[in-house]
């Protein structure tokens, strides 16, 4: 028998049920997750969160947010792309973080395809948002792990050069960036995520073949 898709909390309303994993899941579910971004750095920053939580947990990465902002410049993804080898070795023996080399190698080399992308597309947001799955053709809520969006949007990034891009991470970007409202549907947060995105102004440019 399948578990229902929500759980009571704190307060007695219905969340998904993820949130109950850990106490401090409920604040960033009601807060953050899949409210829409537009934002580049913050866009960049949980695209490389979600690459370190690869083989982890989210509850690992959000305990280490603050420690990872610290040690990335703030996700300025401008800063990162002149990181050299003594910037690595300096993040290699950051016990605040995941050591990692491979990821955080991954995360020098995508700030500079950032600002590559940034320069050629005008802003990440602007070519992240392209791919936005619309409510009407959306999987149920928390039913899948990727998507097809999901995957066009990761072939495209690995074409560009980007590491750490498989079609799940990025799905989970796309849930927590607003990309799509991925909340069950009795969720109590559900609607406002809703009237969130209905709000916001899509800074998707249009794509070359639209252009033409």
């Amino acid at each position: 028998m399948n578990q229902p898709s929500t759980i009571a909390g704190s307060d007695g309303r219905l969340r998904c049920r993820w949130c109950a994993a850990a106490p401090e899941f409920e604040s960033y579910h009601d807060l953050e997750w899949g409210y829409p971004v537009a934002d580049d750095n913050r866009l960049f920053e949980k695209i490389c969160l979600e690459a370190f939580q690869s083989g982890l947990s989210w509850r690992t990465i959000l305990a280490k947010r603050e420690n990872f902002r610290s040690a990335f410049d703030g996700f300025d993804f401008h800063r990162i792309a002149r990181y050299g080898a003594p910037d690595v070795a300096r993040l290699l023996e950051d016990k605040g973080i995941v050591r990692h080399r491979g990821k955080i190698e991954a995360v020098v080399n995508n700030a500079r395809r950032a600002v590559e992308l940034q320069a050629s597309e005008g802003s990440l947001a602007a070519y992240f948002w392209r791919y936005e799955i619309d409510a009407t053709t959306a999987a149920p809520p928390q039913s899948v792990s990727t998507s097809p969006q999901s995957v066009a949007l990761s072939n495209d990034l690995k074409k560009r050069g980007w590491k750490f891009v498989g079609p799940t991470t990025v799905y989970a970007f796309m849930q927590a960036m607003g990309l799509v409202n991925d909340h069950a549907d009795d969720c109590v947060i559900a609607g406002k995520i809703a009237k969130a995105r209905k709000a916001f102004r899509s800074p998707a440019a249009p794509t070359p073949a639209a252009m033409r």
